[in-house]
């Protein structure tokens, strides 16, 4: 089951590659249906509810990736997209910058371009969110998912800034959104107790393919690249949702405070349950602290890839007579 759980995740993300125009970045994803489905009642019906159709990132967002969107738009960066700490292999970073302002280019580290990127804002993965729907290549990072005003690192509306919803795009993902690709089965309609589809509690460890293991613990010495973990995939077919980098998300918990999940390689794996939500300051940007992205489609597109899902079923089972 997990192989074509990969497979259609794969093919979603050469789809979408595909119908986007000038698209330098592909993106894997994973479908995530059952649109109306319940929230899950371990958390008080909280929690996981999501009304729609959307796809989310198999992986959080690597060094390459993010070395890619600031080689388009951080030449000068001017809006602190870069952060120095990325380049120093001691604290975890993974992206070297080189030359000087109007001329800086990036590079991932040797051998961290398909670690998860680190020591990014919540409002550097709004602006890649923005770069991601507008087209990639100079698309704008103030507009579009999200309206960051005040042209500044940190915008004049960052405390009270949600997305523009009506459009199909590329988004940094809700709560409900991560927490459903998370927990939710939806073969049985109910909800696993941690990230790594089981209801057990998970084992720290280096990278393996054995199941229930994550990165944590400090078990593997920092971040690892995305989908080491090759046995313990969602029931989604997500990775690393539980452990290598807390991950951003949409919520606003406060006046000065915006959510974050999943915990990181330094927690212990009960950071993975899902009754364990963080929360810290949106310009915050840490060692242990990343995001991925969901992508949902407007109706036509949706329509378009719906087909195109039926087709690839009628494909497997013809190849099975």
């Amino acid at each position: 089951m997990r192989s074509c759980v990969r497979a259609l995740s794969i093919w979603i993300a050469v789809f979408l590659f595909i119908g986007s125009s000038a698209s330098a970045i592909s993106l894997n994803l994973v479908p995530i249906g059952s649109p109306g489905n319940a929230a899950d009642p371990a958390t008080g019906s909280l929690y996981g509810s999501v009304g729609y159709d959307y796809s989310i990132g198999t992986y959080e967002v690597t060094n390459a990736q993010y070395a890619a969107f600031l080689n388009a738009k951080a030449a000068t960066d001017t809006l602190g997209l870069y952060n120095v700490f990325m380049g120093s292999a001691v604290s975890q970073g993974g992206i070297a910058r080189t030359g000087a302002p109007g001329t800086f280019t990036y590079a991932p580290l040797a051998g961290r371009a398909d670690r998860p990127v680190n020591f990014v804002s919540f409002y550097d993965a709004l602006r890649f969110a923005n770069w991601m729907s507008n087209g990639e290549g100079t698309g704008d990072t103030e507009t579009g998912a999200y309206t960051l005003d005040g042209g500044t690192a940190i915008p004049t509306n960052g405390l009270t800034l949600t997305r523009n919803v009506g459009a199909a795009g590329w988004y940094l993902t809700s709560e409900d959104e991560w927490y459903k690709a998370a927990y939710y089965d939806s073969g049985s309609a109910s909800y696993l107790a941690y990230t790594t589809n089981s209801n057990t509690l998970p084992t720290c460890s280096a990278p393996t393919a054995t199941p229930n293991r994550g990165n944590c613990g400090n078990a593997a010495g920092g971040p690892t690249n995305v989908g080491s973990y090759t046995g313990s995939a969602s029931s989604n077919g997500t990775y690393d949702q539980g452990g290598n980098v807390y991950e951003w998300n949409e919520a606003i918990i406060s006046a000065a405070f915006r959510g974050i999940r999943g915990g990181s390689y330094s927690n212990s794996s009960a950071r993975f349950q899902s009754d364990n939500r963080q929360n810290t300051s949106p310009a915050g940007e840490f060692a242990d602290t990343g995001f991925r992205l969901v992508y949902v489609p407007e109706p036509g597109t949706a329509v378009l890839l719906s087909m195109g899902l039926v087709a690839l079923g009628a494909r497997r089972r013809a190849q099975k007579r």
